[in-house]
Formats: structure tokens, C-alpha cells, sequence
């Protein structure tokens, strides 16, 4: 079992019941952090301590407030822990369903599980632990099909750079000069022009405005 855990989590009430449900599990020691900022201090102090957590659970999205933070959410705070302990065991536990997102954090970011917040999560949260312990990993059973999905599985992070600037108002006349700023490569309007095309056919898009729509729906952005 595991013997120290670390929960990121904005609200008191789920804090609570997760760390309950630890506890419960005989779960020696759960801190929680309601910020990611303070989540990675004290998942650094544990380890400068030589008293590391062997668990992190962790949301992925935290309501702004008038606090100024580092890292705003929990794939950030996975990255930035991976980066200090990439074999840490993680577990999400989120209300985000989108196929690219869930997809991402399993074969980019290496995490253990997956459990969506619902009516049924603490028992999922159980198991997902067991699954850890078991060294296997876990999905909300509801979402596993989405680790099947290839929907998105040619699209790149040049991709992903082209669908965010055309949704936050760049126009296609203007992606050459604004990839050059960024030195985003390819970057000639012909490259641009044939990619967007390319994306709207295999997205089966009527125009850049449904193309975008699309990418929102499958969280690719």
C-alpha cells in the first residue's frame, strides 16, 4: 500500500472525501494542497527531506482567485513533477472527458489512472488504486473506449498550434508571419494553407469556423 500521498485539489469537499476514502485504505500520511504551486513545494521538501510521497492525485482544472500562481493547472504540475520523479504513480481524478486530453496524459505524460469525478468515482478512485498496486493502469471504465479512439491520433503539436491560433482570432492571411515570430516550422503560407486543408478534410470540417469547433469538442484545444 501506499504509505504517503499527495492530493491537488481546489475543493475542500473533495478534498475531504478523498482523503477519507486514503485513510480508509490505511493510507499512513495524505496532505493536499489547494494550489499547484504549493503541491510541487511540498512534493520538493518531501523529497529534500528524504520523506518522498509515492502518490500524487491530482485535478486538472483550479478556478482563478486573487492569488497569482506559477503553474495554473494539474497537467502543468504533472509535468513539473515528472521532471523531478518521472516514475511517481498519478492519478487524475477530473470531470474533463475529451479524447485527445485523456489520451495525452496517458501516452505523453505517463500517468497510472484515470478516474472521472462522478456518482460512482470513490469506489473508482479504489480501484485505481488497487490497479497501481498491481502495477497496471486504470480508466474510469465509462472513458476507457477513448484510449481506442484514433480520431486524433495524427495530430502534432504543429496542429495543435495552427487550430489555437485560428480559435483565438489569428486569419489564415496572417499565420506565415505570426509562425515566423514564434519560429513555428513549416511556416510558408503555401505549407499553412494545404495543412488547414488537410485538417478540415480528415476532421470532415465544412469551413475553418466548424474545424475549430470540432477541435474544441475533442479537446485538442
Amino acid at each position: 500500500m501506499f504509505k504517503k500521498v499527495l492530493i491537488a485539489e481546489d475543493f475542500d469537499s473533495i478534498n475531504i472525501a478523498v482523503k477519507q476514502t486514503l485513510e480508509n485504505l490505511g493510507i499512513q500520511e495524505v496532505q493536499y494542497a489547494k494550489y499547484c504551486d504549493d503541491a510541487l513545494l511540498k512534493f520538493k521538501k518531501a523529497k529534500q527531506n528524504l520523506e518522498p510521497f509515492d502518490l500524487l492525485i491530482t485535478d486538472l482544472s483550479f478556478v482563478e482567485d486573487y492569488r497569482k500562481v506559477e503553474i495554473p493547472s494539474g497537467d502543468k504540475l504533472i509535468e513539473a513533477i515528472k521532471k523531478i520523479e518521472p516514475t511517481l504513480n498519478i492519478i487524475v481524478y477530473s470531470v474533463e472527458d475529451k479524447a485527445h486530453t485523456i489520451k495525452s496524459l496517458f501516452e505523453k505524460q505517463n500517468i497510472n489512472a484515470y478516474v472521472h469525478k462522478g456518482r460512482n468515482s470513490i469506489d473508482q478512485l479504489k480501484k485505481a488504486i488497487e490497479a497501481l498496486l498491481q502495477e497496471q493502469t486504470y480508466i474510469t471504465p465509462d472513458l476507457a473506449h477513448l484510449l481506442q479512439d484514433k480520431t486524433t491520433k495524427e495530430i502534432d503539436h504543429y496542429d495543435i498550434a495552427l487550430l489555437t491560433h485560428l480559435a483565438n482570432g489569428v486569419p489564415l492571411e496572417n499565420m506565415e508571419t505570426v509562425f515566423k515570430k514564434l519560429n513555428i516550422t513549416p511556416n510558408s503560407k503555401s505549407t499553412i494553407e494545404k495543412r488547414v486543408a488537410k485538417l478540415k478534410d480528415y476532421f470532415k470540417a465544412n469551413n475553418n469556423i466548424h474545424l475549430i469547433a470540432i477541435a474544441k469538442d475533442l479537446g485538442i484545444i
